[in-house]
């Protein structure tokens, strides 16, 4: 069982990335893509008429596995061969309350650490997996059915021979009988053998089951403690026949605890804190910018160790992996030549005022409180640029502090004035603003105008930087609006509405992987976080990830149940699962909920209440027709929903809904041509087969290149072909 650390004298938190937490309002995102919708089997009916009639639908969508490997752009500078990155498949199971333990049993921080491995996987500067390659069980999603699905099913129905697999698990683990287990959500105490997940059948999966070429097995937790009925053997001598393929680190070895410490990062096992932190280069002590087996154990073993004050060693064999087995890749981390292996030191910041954000090399450790020492550890020696901010004061640096190796050194955090506007600039930030409430195309562009100005005027105005960004991006310039919302985070790095609006921004143009980053992030820091909980519900439906879509939404809802548009994404993720009789109402609440088209949609700026346009979506401007799509989005999921349980004549009244919001929305063609044509077969009239020609051909009309074409096009021949012959 992990259990509390005993408090050191000082506060540790992270180093490492981790933003601010997210509160300001921000606009949503929605998709126009129709890509992901429901797969459409291809059907044939015959009409009991004088001749058969013969429609398709959309065909299955085949998911072919891509097995080239992926290569990377950037290569480490002293590396002879191209550095190529396997593709990549991950299970993360992080388990903080047990259904079946004690309040005492409970722990604190699991669920947390399995988001930080999240966030260090599939990072660009850290473990380079793909979002939808990795899968997350964190509390009651994490059973043993779940488990046994998700690890010995399937991993090795995905992984190939020359890819990369990695295991995570944070919870209780234990021995019973001379044999290794670990906890799931349901686990129970009194029947171990049948509630735990033996890590003898997690060994025979990693070494039969999985044909990866690199398996990687990291976990925290511990084998003995409260749970644990007996102490025996360390857990890694079951993998010992698994030869060169599998790199297995534990938190501690056997009769050992694994500790948890509120202060790191906001709460974490000390063993996943140190893998994060070597993950995202601070391991990679060669300066290749790659991450490498022997790299991260040794530094896990050094920092846990120095860390716990040798009360909690992490453990692996040097005989069962190969040490070069590529874990991450960080090319910031790079250097032109290979450097001698630095030892570390730690910067202990205190701060003379509460919430103060303090940024380490530009990443931030977190927010200080007065007199409240936080510290950094893990630091190369040398010097390294500090800063602190708050808003609405001037930053107290950047600046230079040297770290030395095997040192603690203070460092006084002073934030003393408050930050005074050229009255200038601020007349043209409020002229701007008046402009950019008004809400069209011709006061944007004056709105424009007006920040620019007062950036001009003062070139440290971050409110105009962000109010800046925002306008560019009411006139779809999303490479200026994240141009400006960067200035913004840039001048004030704690500003939380810039970085709200970036993350949009992400999702916006396309790069959802990243916006995830940044979602869970966020969400670390606070997990019930509303818009947050929204982005990334939206964000794993763009991605078809559906289940999580559904949980973070959901989230989401409970949080604030007045909002509207995680209704729209649970709606949308929930019809394309399937679960059509789910959706149906959820979508009917969205639209309740954002009814407010006869009094307020073309008075109010819509950003501000709370939608923006999405992904791909340049061409237009008003904020009126974002409101238009995202009821023409819902209207249309409801036809579906209706269309797909039978109901043929309430699908084709809301699919003509969609279209009085959107006349060129394809897909509603292409649904309705599909309605009236089941009708006319369900009937065995041909009366609807005309409004059927002409919603596909107005469908082809629109956009010829869809998916959905060929089977427009198929129908269309099978309706004329039916009637030109006699009757």
């Amino acid at each position: 069982m992990r259990i509390p650390l005993l408090p050191a004298t000082q506060t540790v938190l992270d180093p490492q990335p981790f933003s601010p937490p997210i509160r300001a309002k921000l606009g949503l995102f929605p998709s126009r893509e129709r890509v992901n919708r429901v797969p459409l089997t291809t059907l044939v009916f015959s009409l009991a008429l004088c001749a058969s009639l013969a429609f398709a639908q959309q065909p299955p969508q085949n998911q072919q596995r891509d097995l080239k490997v992926e290569r990377l752009d950037t290569l480490p500078a002293d590396t002879a061969k191209p550095l190529q990155i396997p593709v990549s498949y991950a299970v993360i199971v992080g388990i903080s309350r047990y259904r079946n333990l004690a309040d005492k049993d409970q722990l604190q921080f699991a669920e947390r650490d399995a988001q930080s491995i999240f966030t260090a996987l599939i990072s660009p500067e850290g473990g380079n997996f793909r979002v939808e390659n990795v899968h997350v069980l964190t509390n009651d999603k994490a059973t043993l059915a779940d488990v046994r699905r998700e690890i010995g099913t399937w991993l090795p129905s995905v992984a190939r021979e020359d890819d990369r697999v990695l295991i995570y698990f944070a919870g209780h683990g234990f021995m019973y009988q001379g044999k290794g287990y670990l906890a799931p959500f349901d686990f129970e105490r009194d029947r171990i053998a049948q509630t735990g997940y033996p890590m003898d059948e997690l060994a025979s999966v990693i070494g039969g089951k999985i044909k990866a070429k690199s398996k990687i097995l990291l976990t925290d937790a511990c084998h003995s403690g409260a749970i644990s009925p007996e102490d025996t053997e360390n857990l890694n001598q079951r993998f010992g026949d698994l030869s060169k393929s599998l790199f297995s680190l534990t938190a501690s070895r056997a009769r050992e605890q694994s500790f948890e410490v509120a202060d790191l990062k906001g709460g974490h096992g000390v063993f996943t804190y140190y893998v994060v932190q070597g993950m995202e280069g601070a391991a990679d002590t060669s300066g290749d910018g790659v991450v490498t087996a022997d790299e991260l154990a040794e530094y896990v073993h050094t920092q846990v160790r120095e860390y716990t004050t040798n009360r909690q060693n992490p453990t692996s064999d040097k005989a069962n992996y190969d040490p070069e087995m590529l874990l991450a890749y960080v090319p910031s981390k790079a250097r032109p030549a290979a450097a001698p292996a630095p030892k570390f030191g730690t910067l202990i910041f205190e701060s003379n005022m509460n919430g103060v954000e303090v940024f380490v090399d530009g990443k931030t450790i977190g927010v200080l409180e007065k007199s409240k020492p936080v510290s950094a550890p893990g630091l190369a020696p040398g010097e390294h640029t500090v800063q602190g901010v708050k808003m609405g004061y001037e930053p107290d640096g950047p600046r230079q502090e040297m770290v030395y190796p095997g040192q603690d050194s203070p460092v006084r955090i002073r934030i003393l004035i408050p930050r005074r506007r050229n009255k200038a600039a601020a007349d043209l930030l409020q002229e701007g603003m008046k402009y950019y409430h008004r809400g069209n195309e011709q006061e944007y562009k004056k709105a424009v105008a007006s920040f620019e100005s007062a950036l001009a005027a003062d070139p440290t105005y971050s409110q105009a930087a962000f109010y800046l960004g925002r306008t560019y991006s009411a006139l779809f310039d999303y490479e200026n609006a994240a141009r400006s919302y960067k200035l913004a985070i840039q001048l004030d790095p704690d500003y939380l509405e810039a970085h709200a609006n970036y993350g949009g921004i992400l999702l916006d143009t396309g790069d959802v992987d990243e916006a995830v980053r940044q979602l869970n992030t966020v969400l670390q820091r606070e997990p019930a976080h509303p818009v947050a909980l929204t982005l990334v519900a939206q964000a794993y439906r763009f991605k078809a990830l559906y289940p999580q879509s559904i949980e973070a939404a959901r989230k989401a809802i409970q949080v604030n149940p007045k909002t509207a548009e995680p209704h729209l994404w649970l709606a949308d993720s929930l019809r394309l699962s399937g679960k059509f009789a789910e959706a149906r109402p959820v979508y009917s609440e969205y639209l309740k909920l954002s009814d407010f088209d006869s009094k307020l949609a073309g008075k109010l700026n819509y950003y501000v209440l709370g939608s923006l346009v999405g992904m791909g979506r340049k061409k237009r401007v008003a904020e009126r027709d974002i409101w238009n799509d995202l009821h023409n989005m819902a209207w249309f999921g409801m036809c579906e929903c209706e269309r797909k349980t039978g109901n043929l004549d309430t699908a084709i009244a809301e699919c003509q809904k969609a279209l009085t919001y959107d006349a060129k929305d394809p897909f509603a063609h292409y649904t309705l041509g599909l309605a009236f044509m089941t009708k006319a077969v369900k009937n065995g009239s041909v009366a609807e087969l005309d409004p059927a020609l002409k919603h596909f051909q107005q469908m082809l009309d629109l956009n010829p290149d869809i998916d959905e074409a060929s089977i427009a096009r198929k129908n269309i021949a099978n309706i004329q072909q039916y009637l030109s012959q006699p009757r």
